[in-house]
Protein backbone atom coordinates (compact mmCIF):
# COMPACT_ATOMS: atom_id res chain seq x y z
CA UNK A 1 0.00 0.00 0.00
CA UNK A 2 2.83 1.85 0.66
CA UNK A 3 4.27 2.23 -2.87
CA UNK A 4 1.03 2.51 -4.29
CA UNK A 5 0.91 5.92 -2.17
CA UNK A 6 4.15 6.83 -2.90
CA UNK A 7 4.00 5.77 -7.10
CA UNK A 8 0.50 8.30 -7.13
CA UNK A 9 2.13 11.16 -5.39
CA UNK A 10 5.17 10.71 -7.71
CA UNK A 11 2.35 10.55 -10.68
CA UNK A 12 0.76 13.99 -9.17
CA UNK A 13 3.94 15.51 -8.37
CA UNK A 14 4.65 15.03 -12.49
CA UNK A 15 1.67 16.09 -14.12
CA UNK A 16 1.51 19.31 -11.74
CA UNK A 17 5.27 19.92 -12.91
CA UNK A 18 4.21 19.52 -16.42
CA UNK A 19 1.54 22.11 -16.14
CA UNK A 20 3.56 24.80 -14.34
CA UNK A 21 6.44 24.51 -17.65
CA UNK A 22 3.93 25.50 -19.69
CA UNK A 23 4.13 29.02 -20.77
CA UNK A 24 1.65 31.71 -20.75
CA UNK A 25 0.71 33.65 -23.69
CA UNK A 26 -2.77 34.95 -23.22
CA UNK A 27 -3.54 38.47 -21.34
CA UNK A 28 -5.75 40.76 -21.14
CA UNK A 29 -5.71 45.39 -21.18
CA UNK A 30 -9.18 46.79 -19.40
CA UNK A 31 -11.67 47.44 -18.84
CA UNK A 32 -11.64 51.25 -20.17
CA UNK A 33 -14.44 53.25 -19.60
CA UNK A 34 -17.37 53.64 -17.72
CA UNK A 35 -20.18 51.54 -16.14
CA UNK A 36 -23.10 51.44 -18.19
CA UNK A 37 -24.23 49.18 -20.51
CA UNK A 38 -24.60 45.61 -20.92
CA UNK A 39 -21.48 43.31 -21.05
CA UNK A 40 -20.40 42.31 -24.28
CA UNK A 41 -17.78 39.88 -25.11
CA UNK A 42 -16.32 38.37 -28.36
CA UNK A 43 -14.43 35.08 -26.53
CA UNK A 44 -16.45 32.54 -29.04
CA UNK A 45 -16.15 34.54 -31.75
CA UNK A 46 -12.21 34.39 -32.16
CA UNK A 47 -12.81 30.60 -32.47
CA UNK A 48 -13.79 31.78 -35.79
CA UNK A 49 -10.17 33.25 -36.72
CA UNK A 50 -7.70 36.28 -36.55
CA UNK A 51 -9.13 39.61 -36.16
CA UNK A 52 -9.07 40.59 -39.97
CA UNK A 53 -11.20 43.73 -40.20
CA UNK A 54 -12.99 46.75 -37.75
CA UNK A 55 -16.16 49.08 -38.38
CA UNK A 56 -16.85 51.33 -35.72
CA UNK A 57 -19.13 54.09 -35.70
CA UNK A 58 -18.19 57.28 -34.29
CA UNK A 59 -18.74 60.80 -33.95
CA UNK A 60 -17.50 64.09 -32.51
CA UNK A 61 -17.98 63.05 -29.00
CA UNK A 62 -17.76 59.02 -28.56
CA UNK A 63 -17.00 55.79 -30.45
CA UNK A 64 -21.14 54.62 -30.75
CA UNK A 65 -20.46 50.84 -32.33
CA UNK A 66 -18.08 48.24 -32.98
CA UNK A 67 -18.09 45.20 -35.23
CA UNK A 68 -15.19 43.21 -35.71
CA UNK A 69 -14.52 40.19 -38.68
CA UNK A 70 -12.89 37.38 -37.09
CA UNK A 71 -11.56 35.36 -39.80
CA UNK A 72 -14.29 36.10 -42.51
CA UNK A 73 -17.33 36.05 -39.75
CA UNK A 74 -18.78 39.55 -38.44
CA UNK A 75 -18.96 39.34 -34.91
CA UNK A 76 -23.07 40.84 -33.77
CA UNK A 77 -22.56 45.02 -33.72
CA UNK A 78 -22.32 45.89 -30.16
CA UNK A 79 -23.33 49.39 -29.58
CA UNK A 80 -25.32 51.44 -32.67
CA UNK A 81 -24.67 52.31 -35.68
CA UNK A 82 -25.08 55.42 -35.79
CA UNK A 83 -22.29 58.34 -36.42
CA UNK A 84 -19.95 58.12 -39.06
CA UNK A 85 -18.64 54.20 -40.28
CA UNK A 86 -15.15 53.66 -40.41
CA UNK A 87 -14.22 50.19 -42.00
CA UNK A 88 -10.26 49.03 -41.13
CA UNK A 89 -9.46 45.94 -43.68
CA UNK A 90 -5.78 44.42 -41.96
CA UNK A 91 -4.25 42.99 -44.48
CA UNK A 92 -3.15 39.09 -45.01
CA UNK A 93 -0.58 38.60 -41.79
CA UNK A 94 -1.32 42.19 -40.29
CA UNK A 95 -2.20 42.08 -36.55
CA UNK A 96 -3.29 44.44 -34.13
CA UNK A 97 -0.67 45.13 -31.82
CA UNK A 98 -1.13 48.33 -29.84
CA UNK A 99 -4.49 49.97 -28.64
CA UNK A 100 -4.44 53.61 -26.79
CA UNK A 101 -7.46 55.98 -26.68
CA UNK A 102 -9.68 58.39 -24.61
CA UNK A 103 -12.34 57.33 -21.91
CA UNK A 104 -14.41 58.70 -19.32
CA UNK A 105 -18.20 57.33 -18.52
CA UNK A 106 -17.75 55.85 -21.93
CA UNK A 107 -15.07 55.41 -24.91
CA UNK A 108 -14.40 58.55 -27.11
CA UNK A 109 -11.09 57.77 -29.07
CA UNK A 110 -9.68 54.45 -30.01
CA UNK A 111 -5.87 54.22 -31.91
CA UNK A 112 -4.68 51.21 -33.44
CA UNK A 113 -1.48 50.07 -34.56
CA UNK A 114 -0.59 47.32 -36.42
CA UNK A 115 2.56 44.75 -36.62
CA UNK A 116 2.98 46.59 -39.95
CA UNK A 117 2.99 50.02 -38.45
CA UNK A 118 -0.01 51.26 -39.88
CA UNK A 119 -2.36 53.44 -37.25
CA UNK A 120 -5.87 53.79 -37.41
CA UNK A 121 -8.38 56.68 -35.63
CA UNK A 122 -11.72 57.39 -34.87
CA UNK A 123 -13.41 59.10 -32.14
CA UNK A 124 -13.21 62.48 -30.10
CA UNK A 125 -10.33 63.96 -28.59
CA UNK A 126 -11.26 63.88 -25.21
CA UNK A 127 -11.73 62.18 -21.95
CA UNK A 128 -8.52 60.59 -20.18
CA UNK A 129 -5.95 58.64 -22.29
CA UNK A 130 -5.33 54.97 -22.01
CA UNK A 131 -2.51 52.41 -23.21
CA UNK A 132 -3.43 48.97 -24.20
CA UNK A 133 -0.71 46.68 -24.59
CA UNK A 134 -0.14 42.42 -24.78
CA UNK A 135 2.00 41.65 -21.35
CA UNK A 136 3.66 38.50 -23.83
CA UNK A 137 6.18 39.30 -26.68
CA UNK A 138 4.82 38.63 -30.07
CA UNK A 139 1.15 39.25 -29.04
CA UNK A 140 -1.39 40.35 -30.92
CA UNK A 141 -5.40 41.94 -30.22
CA UNK A 142 -7.45 38.40 -30.01
CA UNK A 143 -10.70 40.01 -29.33
CA UNK A 144 -12.85 42.43 -27.47
CA UNK A 145 -14.95 42.80 -24.54
CA UNK A 146 -16.98 45.36 -22.71
CA UNK A 147 -19.83 47.22 -22.01
CA UNK A 148 -22.37 48.52 -23.94
CA UNK A 149 -26.04 50.51 -24.60
CA UNK A 150 -26.57 53.28 -27.25
CA UNK A 151 -22.66 53.40 -27.11
CA UNK A 152 -19.46 51.61 -26.19
CA UNK A 153 -19.62 52.54 -22.78
CA UNK A 154 -16.23 50.44 -21.69
CA UNK A 155 -13.88 48.18 -23.49
CA UNK A 156 -11.56 45.46 -22.50
CA UNK A 157 -8.71 44.11 -25.39
CA UNK A 158 -7.38 40.36 -25.27
CA UNK A 159 -3.99 39.66 -26.50
CA UNK A 160 -2.69 36.35 -27.39
CA UNK A 161 0.33 35.24 -29.20
CA UNK A 162 -0.44 34.53 -32.96
CA UNK A 163 0.13 31.11 -33.89
CA UNK A 164 2.21 30.43 -37.23
CA UNK A 165 -0.76 28.94 -38.86
CA UNK A 166 -2.73 32.16 -38.46
CA UNK A 167 -2.45 34.91 -41.25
Amino acid sequence: MFRFVILVLICCAISVSAGLSKKRSASHSGEYGGTGGTRFSHSLNQLDGSITALKIWADSSSIKGLQVKYGKEWSDLVGSSSGDLQTIELRPGEAITHVSGKADSYIRKLKFLTNLGRRFTCGADTGTSFTALPVFPRAVLSYFSGRSGAIIDAISFHWNVKRDSEN
